[in-house]
């Protein structure tokens, strides 16, 4: 009963962490196009990746030597929670007049105290965890899980209560972070690291990981790991804003996919929850770069398929196929190449490593990435007054993940008889 009660509160942990940021995250680009600065989608999104270069480590430092996990979880949300909901207040006052420095700034703010949160949640729960005697490997993915559902939920709540087009997308992750920030209190006690404070601050940021670049087949894995990266957030940014844009068009104003855009692209998490369960068997058949070979291959379809769908019959069963193809190319990609990272490096670098894989992919890939997205989109359809340029923008991102894919098979080697 203990356990089980134990796990119920990790459920909830997991179920809200996620839902601060489902409130805004795939719909943030639509309101920012609405407020007249479709141009600067780009910047924002990109945030989340810069502020991950640095603001997980330092975080990290403190809760290990400082403060409890606990704590420090509840204080990363609550000022998160703040500043996210000033962020919605500005836009609020400013109405149609709000412009980007406006909610850049606070904006920034809230992302760089959420995003060390990701890896806190987790901490929190492995300690709970192997305190109350739970094989964490056994135990996380069922409650990790939630995590997605809470992210959907919160996704859902936002599309049916209107809120995809405006600031309140904001209040409402404000008010998720608050519930959470007082809810993280109640967890028990994660006691710091006192040894923690005997590592040089260079081992803490994980810096000495850099090391494994010394090592052509990792430093190519890195490398490709930036370069796939870069699509991360790219339909997270867009995908919202694209397809409601058809409602502008007379034979697609009031099909289901333009009036609930987000409950339409929350398939891509659902898929990610189920693809979660293929990537054992994958990794074990046929090995690393097949599996990454095919994460890359399915941004290529989640790409093209935005490329050629409309919100009609038959045109919107492409854009259910690129939902669906979003959990291969993410899970496969995100979930495989931390595996691999775990298999490769010695025992004693583990977490660095996977620090760097991080850095790699949601830090340097993302940002670039998603900047270079916004020059793309800006380009083709010279934000929305060319409708049409669409098509080609989603290409020529399923053209780059092709390019890399193609690389990858010509240039990275896998070690003979590993399957991972």
């Amino acid at each position: 009963m203990q356990n089980s009660s134990i796990k119920t509160r990790l459920i909830v942990l997991s179920f809200l962490q996620f839902a601060v940021w489902g409130a805004y995250l795939t719909s943030m680009g639509r309101y920012l196009g609405n407020a007249g600065m479709g141009s600067d989608i780009g910047w924002f999104y990109s945030v989340q990746g810069i502020v991950s270069i640095f603001m997980p480590a330092l975080i990290g430092i403190i809760a290990d030597r400082w403060v409890p996990a606990q704590r420090m979880l509840s204080f990363c949300h609550a000022v998160a929670a703040v500043f996210m909901g000033i962020t919605g207040y500005i836009g609020m006052t400013k109405g149609v007049d709000v412009a980007f420095n406006d909610l850049f700034w606070t904006y920034t703010v809230s992302v760089a105290f959420y995003m060390p949160t990701l890896a806190l949640s987790n901490s929190v729960s492995y300690t709970v965890l192997t305190k109350a005697g739970l094989d964490t490997v056994k135990a996380f993915p069922p409650i990790r899980v939630f995590g997605t559902v809470g992210f959907i939920v919160s996704m859902w709540i936002v599309d049916l209560a209107g809120y995809q087009n405006d600031y309140s997308q904001f209040l409402a992750s404000a008010v998720w972070g608050i519930v959470l920030a007082v809810y993280s209190l109640t967890m028990p006690n994660c006691p710091v690291n006192k040894s923690a404070g005997k590592k040089s601050l260079a081992s803490a940021f994980g810096l000495d990981a850099f090391k494994l670049f010394k090592q052509k087949r990792m430093a190519m894995f890195f490398i490709f790991s930036m370069l796939l990266g870069a699509a991360l957030q790219v339909s997270n940014g867009y995908a919202n804003m694209f397809i409601n844009g058809f409602g502008e068009i007379e034979q697609y104003v009031g099909t289901f996919a333009v009036e609930h855009t987000n409950m339409l692209i929350s398939l891509s998490q659902i898929s990610e929850t189920l693809c979660i369960l293929l990537i054992p068997f994958f990794l074990k058949r046929f090995g690393i770069k097949v599996v990454m070979l095919i994460a890359m291959l399915g941004w290529v379809f989640r790409f093209g398929f935005f490329a050629v769908g409309d919100p009609a019959m038959p045109g919107v069963l492409l854009f259910v196929l690129s939902m669906i193809v979003y959990g291969v190319a993410f899970d496969f990609f995100n979930i495989s190449g931390s595996l691999f990272v775990d298999k490769e490096v010695p025992e004693n670098m583990r977490s660095s490593a996977q620090g760097l894989f991080m850095l790699m992919t949601n830090g340097l890939g993302a940002s670039i990435g998603v900047i270079a997205a916004q020059e793309v989109v800006n380009y083709f359809t010279s934000y929305q007054e060319n409708f049409s340029g669409w098509p080609t923008a989603w290409l020529v991102f399923a053209g780059y993940a092709l390019v890399v894919a193609v690389l990858f098979a010509l240039v990275f080697k896998e070690k003979k008889g590993k399957g991972a």
